[in-house]
């Protein structure tokens, strides 16, 4: 078991669940509340995560939803008022590595390049339909494009597929109170 150090930024009621129960999952009504207005959206982008992760075999049965946790610490969002940052040790075999510029690209429903000539050729599959990737996915009347943009998201988990920056969050399916060694408020 290697151990590795993480950082999570959580809502402070996280904590007080961790000091009282001594573990946390992330619930899909937490995910509502954090997104409002973009919850819909957001919430079939979690759907898709929660089906392909590599680590969902991992997934307890009250884990609707997984923990994100930052690699490095000058990469975890900044404090806040009500939230707390966790640090964690974790034994790295419980990650999942996503890869943040595709993980946006995902959010964004837009399709995730092979190589920069499957990115030209898709480019030019969109332009000749007149459509944009959302315009796609959202719509009925594209189903050939909508199935090839979310077959793409398979590359989220494809290191050798490079698409802007290398900035790697990880996710993880439930946060126990004996692996923080660390709370800033």
């Amino acid at each position: 078991m290697e151990q590795i150090r993480v950082w999570t930024k959580q809502h402070e009621s996280v904590l007080t669940q961790l000091e009282r129960t001594g573990r946390y999952t992330a619930k899909k009504r937490y995910v509502e509340l954090e997104n409002e207005d973009c919850a819909p959206i957001v919430l079939e982008a979690y759907d898709w995560l929660v089906k392909h992760a590599p680590n969902r075999d991992l997934r307890p049965a009250d884990a609707e939803y997984p923990v994100w946790v930052s690699l490095a610490r000058e990469t975890t969002m900044l404090p806040e008022p009500g939230r707390v940052i966790l640090g964690l040790e974790v034994d790295r075999a419980l990650l999942a590595p996503i890869h943040v510029g595709k993980w946006g690209m995902i959010l964004n429903y837009s399709y995730i390049p092979a190589s920069p000539e499957d990115e030209a050729r898709h480019k030019k599959l969109l332009s000749d339909y007149r459509v944009s990737d959302v315009t796609a996915y959202m719509s009925q009347f594209y189903p050939a494009i909508k199935r090839e943009i979310v077959s793409s998201w398979e590359r989220l988990f494809d290191p050798a597929v490079q698409v802007g920056g290398n900035y790697t969050y990880a996710i993880l399916w439930e946060l126990r109170s004996e692996w923080m060694t660390s709370v800033e408020r």
